[in-house]
């Protein structure tokens, strides 16, 4: 039986604009500007056999021309290649960029093709992606974010989490890390009085806290039965984050921001936390992803992947702890179908792959796209 091979490989580069800006904490204290768009690498692979695949990374600031000036560059060592040895064409793609490392951009760039090439083989089975890796589960916890953060009052927040509750998602997040820990305080307060003590809650301070000013916030939220607190410090403080972990009752959970295997392992072997949070976009793709959570599960951590929940519900199903899904709903107008939420969880959807299309009015927000074929030509 012949082989399959990459027939082309289509790149977009895409200005995804949000309904209104939001701001974190390092909006609130200087770091970085508001948010008001999503910047998103889309690869969509072509095979010989004519299957497709579509995988896609993201920036929320600056980042994603250079994520798509890489991936033009890496994409062409595997054109012509057998698509289903996704192992040895992530490694063959890593390599071909190696001198400018192997993290960050790098593997942000490469997520995309990797994504597309598991998508491919998914579809190739007739089997939706949490299928073909082994569901643990076909609804998986889910918790909205985009409704708790910091440019808002108190009283939307308040309000647009009861109507998340009411849209049937289980838990709330908000975002803490405010220069006044008092109003941090006020506010949570506010929203788990709200709720009600049933109800998970979450809060995110997106790496705002010195490790002082953590260990105090963290002892001061404890009386609001937290299921954890994100990202209390520097990301890449795993020292820090270990130390809180056992310092405080209320979990810990990070991860998002690290782009590469070591990074989030670090965080594994130091038990720094108890709920991890890798990026399929940022730590490289799914193939990184999976053997990050594999260790994950061997030290008896849950995961929380963070964000791009139309990738992260297949794995989250397939991971065999218990794991949160993070509802944001800002890259839906990018594709067909809309996932399913019902009882506190988002179902897993049983399409081919990742059950994903790109919806027709992406095109609008397309900056610029390419397509390079196995014959060597690209072509805008």
């Amino acid at each position: 039986m012949t082989a399959d091979r990459i027939a082309s490989v289509r790149l977009g580069l895409l200005d995804v604009p949000l309904a209104a800006p939001v701001s974190d904490a390092k909006v609130l204290t200087g770091r970085q500007r508001p948010l008001s768009e999503v910047s998103v690498l889309t690869c969509e692979v072509l095979t010989a056999d004519g299957l497709t695949g579509l995988g896609f990374s993201y920036t929320t600031r600056a980042g994603c021309r250079a994520q798509f000036a890489h991936a033009r560059e890496v994409v062409e060592s595997i054109l012509g290649e057998d698509p289903n040895d996704i192992a040895r064409l992530y490694d063959q793609m890593l390599w071909a960029g190696a001198s400018v490392g192997r993290s960050g951009v790098a593997t942000q760039a490469i997520s995309s093709v990797d994504t597309a090439l598991w998508d491919v083989k998914a579809r190739r089975a007739g089997l939706s992606l949490a299928k073909l890796l082994g569901a643990h589960r076909d609804a998986v916890d889910v918790y909205n974010t985009s409704g708790g953060y910091l440019q808002a009052p108190v009283e939307e927040v308040c309000e647009r989490a009861a109507a998340a509750r009411a849209a049937g998602i289980g838990g709330i997040k908000v975002k803490v890390g405010q220069p006044d820990l008092r109003e941090d305080l006020r506010r949570v307060a506010a929203v788990r009085e709200h709720l009600g003590h049933g109800v998970p809650l979450m809060v995110d301070a997106n790496q705002q806290w010195d490790r002082a000013t953590a260990l105090r916030a963290g002892r001061a939220l404890g009386e609001h039965d937290l299921v954890w607190i994100e990202e209390p410090l520097d990301a890449h403080d795993a020292e820090g984050h270990a130390a809180l972990s056992r310092a405080l009752d209320t979990p810990i959970a990070t991860g998002e921001m690290l782009t590469s295997v070591g990074e989030l392992v670090r965080l594994v072997d130091l038990r720094a936390v108890t709920y991890l949070q890798p990026d399929v976009p940022r730590v490289g793709g799914v193939t990184p992803y999976l053997r990050v959570v594999a260790l994950a599960d061997h030290a008896g951590l849950h995961v929380a992947p963070h964000f791009v929940m139309e990738v992260h519900v297949h794995l989250a199903a397939a991971y065999p702890r218990r794991s949160w899904v993070e509802h944001i709903e800002w890259l839906s107008p990018l594709f067909e179908e809309r996932l399913e939420i019902a009882d506190g969880t988002m179902l897993v959807p049983d399409r081919p792959g990742l059950g994903l299309t790109l919806a027709e009015q992406a095109s609008r927000w397309a900056v610029d796209t390419v397509t390079l074929s196995a014959a060597g030509a690209g072509a805008r």
